[in-house]
């Protein structure tokens, strides 16, 4: 039985990193939202605070971005919650697939340079190159707090 939950859990944690394509060994798909950009090159720094509210919801603030195709953002973000939140970047079909996993594995960890989750007080930042225009998703994957309202839009503008 360990080994079966062992080897959804792989399948599950590999899923996200081949989208990328650009680790070791990758297999030349480019995630649809961008790639990983240098901090040399971003044109602008969005800083966003990840948060629960008194009536329950969980929110981004801003929860919707303006971008250009070929922009390179830093985004700063700061858990000013009292709870553990994500900051997931992807396509609308790759953040359900990915809530999906996690609500089955809610203590998943990830090292995919689209995502950060940060404890209570922490910051941290994503450099994001976005290469294509069209509208992707920012989430919070902790079981939950998708559904409290932590997620929003990142809308890609063409050249």
């Amino acid at each position: 039985m360990k080994a079966q939950i062992f080897g959804l859990l792989v399948a599950a944690l590999a899923t996200p990193a081949l989208a990328g394509g650009n680790h070791a060994g990758g297999h030349g798909e480019a995630m649809a939202v961008g790639e990983p950009g240098k901090k040399a090159n971003a044109s602008e720094t969005i800083q966003v605070t990840m948060k629960e509210t008194n009536d329950g919801q969980m929110i981004f603030t801003p929860s919707t971005f303006k971008v250009r195709q070929g922009q390179t953002i830093r985004f700063t973000i700061k858990n000013a919650g009292e709870l553990d939140h994500e900051f997931v970047l992807d396509q609308e079909d790759k953040i359900m697939e990915h809530k999906a996993v996690m609500e089955k594995f809610p203590d998943m960890e990830h090292d995919d340079p689209n995502a950060i989750r940060l404890a209570a007080g922490e910051t941290g930042e994503i450099i994001w190159k976005f290469t294509n225009d069209g509208t992707f998703k920012i989430a919070c994957l902790v079981p939950g707090h998708y559904d409290a309202g932590m997620h929003g839009d990142v809308t890609v503008a063409k050249k």
